[in-house]
């Protein structure tokens, strides 16, 4: 569904020379699976989902969703994924119907079953309370709610989430936790990126420790547990972040 080989994404950098955000990663993500992300500020993290997107194109390596290759195909890429962050913007003259409705139109999705569509995604996300509610009148949450049905509205097999919780109060990022795993019920490939521990804990099938563009860790978290011997994944984060760090500055 989803595969990375050797990904590379560097910039020249007038101080530095070159700074290298991605360096080399390599991973894979299956239909039905919540592939996390794990990573403090400035990991890469945002880099390589924004080369899964075609926003940045890789300096090196290759990335390809659902078979398609993201560099040389990336029009056909956009249509398998949907990507939802904690910044996502949405138009505040629009009410959440004629948001999604409007997205679904630019992917070319008929009227009529444009409509049917964005009923059931309504339906899934609870959101018929707010269908008519313009987004500039909304809470964060809500708006939240409305970027994940943009997503949704034209049935892409990868679905990808760039911290999507923060700014989120509790019940709201616990709703759109829930929201994640239905859709990995429903045979989603995920793409979860997060600094929050619990979360990776109570979602992810597998997940990536990144730190400095590269990945110090991948596995699920009991094997990740076994292998180095630590119980508490926020521990073991921050153990091998320390590592990485002392050997950089070695």
């Amino acid at each position: 569904m989803l595969e990375v080989h050797h990904l590379k994404k560097s910039y020249a950098d007038l101080r530095l020379g070159q700074f290298v955000a991605v360096d080399g990663i390599s991973f894979h993500a299956a239909r039905g699976e919540i592939y996390g992300l794990l990573g403090p500020n400035g990991a890469g993290k945002t880099t390589v989902l924004r080369i899964l997107s075609t926003v940045l194109t890789p300096t090196s390596g290759t990335a390809r969703v659902n078979g398609h290759d993201v560099t040389t195909d990336a029009t056909t890429v956009r249509r398998q994924i949907g990507f939802v962050s904690s910044n996502t913007a949405v138009y505040d003259r629009m009410t959440a119907q004629e948001m999604v409705f409007y997205f679904g139109r630019l992917y070319g999705i008929p009227r009529v079953v444009l409509e049917q569509r964005i009923s059931d995604i309504f339906d899934r996300l609870q959101m018929h309370d707010i269908r008519d509610v313009l987004c500039g009148r909304m809470s964060t949450g809500m708006k939240q709610k409305v970027s994940i049905a943009r997503a949704l509205v034209h049935d892409p097999p990868v679905l990808i989430f760039d911290e999507a919780t923060v700014g989120l109060d509790v019940l709201v990022a616990r709703s759109l936790l829930r929201t994640v795993a239905e859709l990995r019920d429903h045979g989603k490939c995920i793409i979860f990126s997060t600094h929050i521990m619990r979360e990776a804990e109570k979602l992810c099938d597998r997940v990536a420790i990144m730190n400095r563009g590269q990945f110090l860790a991948e596995g699920t978290v009991d094997q990740l547990r076994e292998q180095y011997h630590e119980h508490d994944l926020e521990e073991l984060f921050f153990r091998l972040l320390s590592h990485h760090q002392e050997q950089a500055v070695a």
